[in-house]
């Protein structure tokens, strides 16, 4: 073709010299990419992306979609633009040299920054699957980002000096000790993804708490250095993803899966306010249609046990006997097995723990029907109001340190 058309300016008597040849060459070369570049980024691609965003299901955002397609249609004009130089200018020549080194960047640019969109598109469409979400790929992707940089930063550094990239890589071994340096945090960060996403340790979206670095809330990043926790408290603490490997964290997942969140909390009973229960007590406390079952059985229990005895029994040591706080007790377990807001499926109990200078504490065991914060909260208050409220009832005393206000009743200073 570049013959021809010199012919037919030679017929029409104009000289084409070398110049002139270099001119008429660069000229259609340029014309001949932006006519390319128009057509590609001002029709097909506005008519593509116009197509897809008229579909009903639309795989991927616009952004998305335009930086892909913007990419690729960049490393196809490099490529013709390519092949142009080769046929348009001789071969050898300063001009071609120069077209087809600034060409191939150009390729290797742009087909790097269109792996980086693929790459974000294909991050975007794990996010929408079950599997995809339960893995942290993001920071694997930007691993592999990273990889890709610096493979195409040697290939360009190769085309720049004019030497093999095997002569590059040959010297990366004698670089090995800083290239460890100065990519330390990032490889720690590659091996830590991967190990987080073999063994399902974390994913976005798991509540984490991790005390050392002040982190309590929502996992929202996992990234190549770093993860991203949005606190309960609506500040947002980064964390080093290796950390999440040689340090210890919890993550409470498991406790959102299995639709239950614990209580366990105690209230301090005055040792000295335990004791043997009167009938008249024991009577007055039938009333109550949740105690009324286990006092019954208990009493004909203890009846049969103390009938039994050949010493005499009027010493309440010589026998067994019903306790104010045994007798709690089991009115707490009733009264939490009765609510439907607490699970019976999973472990349910009141029970003491060792005696403290601050009483026996009495700590509730449970498991909420819901995981929710706020109701989880409300549960927990109601449950422990009650309490507050009823313990009366069983003539026992809660342990309260001395306030002000007892100081002043026991001085008998007048109270405000």
């Amino acid at each position: 073709m570049k013959e021809k058309l010199f012919a037919w300016l030679g017929g029409l008597g104009l000289e084409v010299t070398n110049m002139m040849a270099l001119a008429i060459a660069l000229g259609f070369i340029v014309v001949t990419s932006l006519l390319l570049h128009l057509l590609l980024h001002r029709i097909l691609l506005v008519r593509l992306v116009g197509m897809i965003e008229r579909k009903q299901q639309v795989w991927l955002p616009a952004n998305l979609q335009q930086r892909l397609f913007n990419r690729l249609a960049f490393v196809l004009q490099g490529v013709v633009l390519l092949g142009q130089a080769e046929i348009w200018l001789p071969r050898g020549s300063e001009s071609l040299e120069f077209i087809v080194v600034t060409t191939q960047l150009w390729i290797l640019l742009f087909l790097l920054l269109a792996l980086f969109a693929l790459l974000d598109c294909v991050l975007f469409l794990s996010r929408r699957t079950q599997f995809g979400q339960s893995l942290p790929l993001r920071g694997i992707f930007q691993g592999v980002k990273l990889m890709g940089s610096i493979l195409v930063g040697i290939l360009m550094l190769s085309l720049l000096i004019g030497k093999s990239p095997l002569f590059l890589f040959s010297g990366l071994g004698a670089m090995t000790a800083v290239l460890m340096l100065v990519f330390k945090d990032p490889i720690l960060g590659l091996v830590a993804g991967i190990q987080l996403s073999a063994n399902r340790m974390l994913s976005v979206g798991d509540w984490l708490q991790m005390d050392k670095y002040g982190a309590d809330g929502e996992v929202t990043d996992i990234g190549l250095t770093t993860v991203k926790v949005s606190n309960w408290d609506k500040t947002i603490t980064t964390i080093p993803t290796y950390a999440l490997i040689s340090d210890s964290f919890k993550n409470w997942q498991g406790m959102t899966e299995s639709g239950g969140r614990r209580i366990k909390r105690s209230v301090n009973i005055d040792m000295t306010s335990v004791r043997f229960l009167t009938h008249e007590e024991i009577v007055a406390l039938k009333q109550a249609k949740l105690l009324a079952p286990y006092l019954s059985r208990k009493e004909q229990e203890l009846s049969d046990y103390n009938q039994r005895l050949q010493e005499a029994i009027g010493n309440p040591i010589n026998g067994r006997h019903l306790t104010n706080l045994g007798t709690l007790r089991a009115y707490l377990e009733a009264y939490l097995k009765a609510s439907d807001k607490i699970r019976n499926d999973m472990t349910l109990m009141v029970r003491q723990l060792s005696p403290t200078p601050d009483g026996v504490p009495l700590e509730i065991y449970c498991f909420t029907a819901t995981t929710a914060w706020l109701e989880y909260e409300a549960i927990q208050a109601d449950i422990f109001d009650h309490l507050l409220a009823v313990i009366d009832q069983f003539h026992l005393r809660l342990h309260q340190s001395p306030t002000g206000y007892d100081m002043r009743s026991w001085s008998g200073a007048p109270q405000p």
